[in-house]
């Protein structure tokens, strides 16, 4: 009897399970147009946020630059307006009503222009690196969103370490860039108390505009590595094994064995179909050993010579023992045979430049029959 501690269990495994990605083995293809076209309904796709926050910075700072005179003409003229209102006019609760609305309107004018742009500058460069697709799949409520246990999975995830490391790097090389950047203006920052409103703006500015160009190149850099990360990521996490292509073209092209077979019982039910109307051949053509047409000829239907079967090798061999069983007469002309085969197919007319060849023939069919008919009346 065999020792309990040498009796070994023998369970069934599929190997397949230990590869990457499951039962589909490694992936190292590169995914195919469908799966790509399925991530982006899904909303992935390859964007880099760092491209955004570049191109509104550079925008918002140029903005600011042209935008900013008028505002700055506008706060004046506003706190004026309010100085001269507030010492000559009683406080009453219509007053601060109208007035309220007033500082309201003015701020408008101020702010939303530069919303505007912002938003539009946001709207462009998503446009320029998904393009246009307009989906609301991704906006659609998911549980796994809502979930908090899912949610403190993401909150400490090894990529939510990684954004944190990285926002934290740029935090502080956009703080070097801006001390290294006043350090250039320490001396005129002190003037800022000796000049006009207008002009302690306009210096402003230069010196913002200044920081906002370096914070910008910065930026542009960033941005470009992470653009080509994203799309080297997406494309790593789309890859997909050869098991998984397989599997693809079977769902959207058919299994290609069945395919396969129904195409066949298709030739097979062509090829039937032309022998039983084999026995209406006014003449078969052959090579003759590589190629037979049968030629049909009635003037009530067609207004030419049409093709009624044709085949090659092991089937033209088989049509020239049917019509030989059938008296069809059999008329060897190569370049014909060959010619008809390429070009015309089955229950097609013979086009008009082999007109005269096939006319030739069926008249030589013709002759034959009737001298035949003759000689078996006498």
């Amino acid at each position: 009897m065999m020792n309990d501690k040498n009796r070994c269990t023998r369970l069934p495994m599929n190997l397949q399970l230990f590869a990457e990605g499951g039962g589909g083995g490694e992936k190292t293809e590169q995914a195919t147009p469908r799966k790509k076209e399925k991530a982006r309904e899904e909303g992935q796709v390859a964007k880099s946020n760092e491209i955004t926050t570049t191109f509104m910075l550079v925008i918002m700072f140029a903005s600011i630059k042209i935008l900013g005179p008028n505002i700055i003409e506008r706060t004046i003229k506003l706190t004026e307006e309010l100085t001269n209102l507030f010492g000559t006019r009683e406080i009453t609760p219509d007053f601060a009503k109208s007035l309220m609305q007033h500082v309201l309107i003015e701020g408008a004018f101020m702010i939303v222009p530069l919303c505007m742009i912002s938003f539009l500058v946001a709207f462009l460069a998503n446009l320029f690196q998904v393009g246009w697709k307009p989906n609301m799949k991704p906006m659609q409520p998911k549980l796994s969103n809502i979930s908090p246990i899912s949610g403190l999975k993401r909150m400490f995830s090894l990529k939510t370490v990684i954004e944190l490391i990285k926002s934290i790097i740029k935090i502080v090389i956009i703080l070097t860039i801006v001390y290294f950047s006043l350090r250039e203006y320490e001396n005129l920052i002190y003037l800022f108390y000796e000049l006009p409103v207008l002009e302690t703006y306009a210096l402003i500015m230069d010196i913002a505009l200044d920081i906002g160009i370096h914070i910008g190149m910065f930026f542009m850099i960033v941005a470009v590595i992470d653009f080509i990360y994203q799309k080297f990521s997406l494309a790593k996490k789309l890859k997909m094994s050869k098991q998984e292509i397989k599997d693809e073209y079977k769902l959207s092209e058919g299994n290609p064995e069945i395919k396969s077979k129904i195409k066949q019982r298709m030739r097979e039910a062509s090829m039937r179909r032309m022998m039983q109307d084999l026995p209406k051949a006014d003449v078969v053509i052959t090579n003759p050993t590589h190629f037979a047409v049968a030629i049909k000829y009635d003037e009530d239907t067609f207004g030419a010579p049409y093709v009624l079967a044709k085949g090659a090798d092991i089937m033209a061999g088989r049509i020239k023992a049917k019509a030989s069983e059938l008296n069809i007469q059999i008329v060897e002309n190569k370049p014909l045979a060959r010619t008809l085969y390429y070009t015309v197919e089955i229950g097609d007319e013979v086009p008009p430049e082999l007109y005269q060849t096939v006319a030739e023939v069926l008249a030589f069919v013709y002759n034959l029959k009737n001298s035949q008919k003759e000689g078996a009346r006498v």
